[in-house]
């Protein structure tokens, strides 16, 4: 059975990064180089973009086209063309709704709002730096309560346009937050630590879940091991893998 065009979940992720748009320049140029070039992104992150995009929305968005004088290209099919028809109107009632509510001052806040994820750490930050090493990323966030670091693939950084300056979202799953008293737990290049206290104690027979509240008001969900003896009010560390923190677009 063929399967359906899926623009709930299709538009649901790509409107906030160059998805979208890197498939509207192969619909106009019929090159995925070209859409590359043009958008400001290697072509494996393109190729990256279109099979991330095809995966969200179920169906092909773009078939080969062999032969003729440039040796052939890609062009959309159908599903591709409502997908991009269906984005711009998406893109056409946010603009409406942003202006209306003033969303330069509600910004990630309001961004936020549009994300569906299971990760219930969502920290609005700044980018502050961004070091290329090779292959992967590390970004550098700039928070009310200090710095935090995100290490993620060149290619996601070249789609996401990060830059310095640049409003974002910082994700990360509660289980993969270590909260321990303040002080104590594991320390490396590639671990973050947060400071605050602790506003939650949840005991459980395999981890305590503690909520936490940095000293810039932001709060934090994450594990500490079972019966830690943390209780509300203890000064607490939180620490979490750079790998583990995901970007998102804020605005």
């Amino acid at each position: 059975m063929p399967r359906r065009l899926d623009l709930d979940e299709a538009l649901g992720h790509a409107a906030t990064d160059k998805r979208l748009e890197i498939l509207r320049r192969v619909g106009a140029s019929g090159s995925i180089s070209q859409a590359a070039r043009e958008v400001g992104v290697s072509y494996k992150a393109a190729w990256q973009a279109l099979d991330m995009l095809a995966n969200l929305a179920g169906v092909p968005l773009l078939e080969k086209v062999v032969g003729g004088a440039g040796g052939g290209g890609a062009r959309l099919t159908p599903a591709g063309e409502r997908l991009l028809h269906a984005g711009s109107e998406m893109a056409r009632s946010r603009s409406q709704v942003l202006a209306r509510l003033s969303a330069r001052s509600a910004g990630p806040a309001l961004a936020a709002l549009g994300l569906r994820t299971s990760m219930r750490n969502q920290l609005p930050c700044t980018v502050a730096q961004v070091q290329v090493h090779g292959p992967l990323v590390r970004v550098v966030l700039q928070l009310h309560d200090g710095t935090l670091a995100s290490r993620i693939t060149a290619e996601s950084a070249q789609l996401l346009g990060l830059e310095p300056g640049l409003p974002v979202l910082a994700l990360c799953k509660a289980t993969a937050v270590q909260v321990e008293r303040a002080g104590a737990g594991p320390t490396g290049p590639a671990v973050n630590v947060l400071r605050g206290r602790a506003t939650r104690v949840a005991r459980g027979d395999v981890g305590d879940e503690v909520a936490a509240q940095l000293a810039g008001g932001a709060a934090l969900v994450g594990f500490a091991q079972g019966r830690s003896g943390l209780r509300a009010g203890s000064p607490v560390a939180l620490h979490m893998d750079e790998a583990a923190v995901v970007l998102a677009l804020a605005s």
